[in-house]
């Protein structure tokens, strides 16, 4: 009797961990940011987790037992799955997906054979990357997941099920692209992916179950043991440079269970591609836009003679047409600047003379250079000066000159006949804390996100003013930041809008100078 009571103990703690286990790994689906979802092999979907729930906007419900053409396109789906049956595998496959409202979304699809225990084909799983920001210029979120399962033992009927979770789930982590890292609650190393392995140089017998901070003796490592630190904090698409030809893009997210933080998952997205597509580009408008300056600064001066009167008398006319032409071609050199004001920001080199100056009077230059126009515009124009005297500040005073100039711009351009700007100049905890406030169209709400965005332009201001490039407050933010400041606003659709700035002052950024 004793051993029958032994045997039934054994066996219900056995069944305890299986289930603890199968828990485990269907806690782990549910949290993977991947999308990832499990189709049959006549292409029913079986089983799908809140990432695919949320890149398809088919709820969980809908998606089970829904055609997986209903989603992708038919050829595209039957190419990828007949490749997957083949083959065994999908590698990263660009193609578009169709959402539940009718968005079409492109994505990098990864796909890989589903067997069962006894090896019998049973369908595939599919996992999905959203590429919309790395089409649109290169942005922004990707996720991914991993899992860990420990071994099963006995009872033949649960071991199977366990068998199934197992293999599903180390099939996504070894045939993940990105790289992916699992430490557990103690800090140290419990599972690194074949990608990873790749990005390291490095096996997984070297460095498994090390702590994080032994890593970091690890030349290639080390970077990313720098970036999260001992404590594993939160780090959201960071970008670490590993080697000259490999840059990372680093997010952590914590594994949880319930209150309690079981383990933490390290995000490696390699980036380099689309960091060398960036450069080229940057090359490319800037080499551009060097080109076109040339022949536009003739085609200006030329054009200035004959305004002049410098090459002969001209008809009123002809004056006429010649300011036009005049006008436009103004426009256009003041578009390729912009461009090149951009290059200069990605390429990391635009100021060129940071020094100690005083803030003041760079703001009254702006303000009295644009005088005749706010009065031509029939607009008032108050500028309220600091009480005090403000310490000097470092900055290039060039550049300081152009991001208020460009918000000066948006304010006058923006605001009807009769309207007011504000300037306000203040010395705050240190800081010198410039304001300019219109009374002018506002910035609609749905589109307050995307307002510092390269070549952005309100639908609201378009219908005012057709001519902008949409590059100022791009360059605007790019200042500031670049001075160790910070830019904001607030703003009501038809009430107006007040544009905040702060840049420290010399004590707090001695370090800028440094830099240079």
């Amino acid at each position: 009797m004793a051993i029958e009571k032994k045997e039934e103990e054994k066996i219900s703690v056995l069944l305890e961990d299986l289930a603890s286990l199968e828990s485990y790994s269907s806690d782990l689906f549910v949290f993977l940011p991947l999308p990832v979802c499990l189709v049959s092999s006549i292409g029913i979907i079986l089983e799908a987790n809140p990432s695919f729930e949320k890149i398809s906007g088919y709820k969980i419900d809908e998606s089970i037992g829904t055609a997986i053409e209903k989603i992708f396109e038919k050829r595209e789906i039957e190419n990828i799955a007949k490749e997957t049956f083949e083959k065994g595998f999908v590698r990263s496959r660009e193609t578009n997906i169709f959402t539940n409202d009718k968005r079409k979304v492109p994505v990098s699809v990864s796909a890989t054979l589903r067997k069962s225990a006894e090896g019998e084909i049973i369908g595939y799983f599919i996992g999905l990357f959203d590429l919309t920001e790395i089409k649109s210029t290169e942005n922004e979120l990707r996720q991914a997941q991993t899992a860990l399962l420990n071994m099963l033992e006995d009872t033949e009927e649960e071991r199977r099920k366990a068998e199934e979770e197992k293999n599903k789930t180390f099939a996504i982590v070894n045939n993940f692209t990105d790289g992916l890292l699992v430490f557990d609650k103690e800090n140290n190393l419990s599972l690194i992916n074949p990608q990873a392995e790749i990005f390291f140089g490095i096996k997984t017998r070297d460095i498994i179950d090390k702590p994080i901070l032994e890593l970091s003796t690890f030349p290639t490592i080390e970077p990313i043991v720098t970036l999260v630190g001992k404590e594993m904090g939160e780090v959201f698409r960071k970008e670490v440079q590993i080697k000259e030809n490999l840059t990372l893009e680093v997010s952590t997210i914590p594994i949880m269970r319930g209150e309690k933080k079981m383990s933490t998952l390290i995000i490696l997205h390699d980036v380099t591609r689309e960091k060398m597509i960036e450069k080229m580009k940057t090359e490319f408008v800037s080499i551009s836009a060097h080109q076109l300056r040339t022949p536009l600064a003739a085609i200006k001066w030329t054009l200035r003679m004959f305004l002049d009167g410098d090459l002969g008398k001209i008809s009123p006319e002809q004056q006429n047409f010649l300011e036009k032409t005049y006008q436009s071609n103004e426009r256009m050199i003041n578009l390729i600047n912009d461009l090149l004001d951009v290059t200069r920001i990605e390429e990391g080199r635009y100021l060129y003379k940071p020094i100690p100056a005083d803030f003041e009077p760079i703001v009254q230059f702006v303000i009295n250079s644009y005088k005749e126009e706010f009065e031509k515009n029939k607009i008032e124009i108050w500028f309220n000066k600091p009480e005090k005297k403000i310490p000097q500040v470092v900055m290039d005073v060039e550049k300081m000159r152009l991001a208020i100039q460009n918000l000066l711009d948006n304010a006058m351009k923006y605001t009807p006949p009769g309207g007011k700007v504000i300037v306000s100049l203040k010395y705050v905890k240190k800081e010198i804390e410039f304001s300019i406030q219109d009374t002018g169209v506002g910035i609609p709400k749905d589109q307050q996100e995307r307002i510092f965005s390269k070549f952005f332009r309100g639908v609201n201001v378009l219908r005012m003013e057709t001519e902008g490039s949409g590059l100022g407050l791009y360059i605007t933010k790019n200042i500031i930041e670049a001075h160790g400041g910070k830019i904001w606003f607030e703003s009501k659709e038809g009430k107006g809008t007040t544009f905040y700035f702060t840049i420290p002052l010399k004590e707090e950024f001695a370090e800028f100078l440094k830099t240079f």
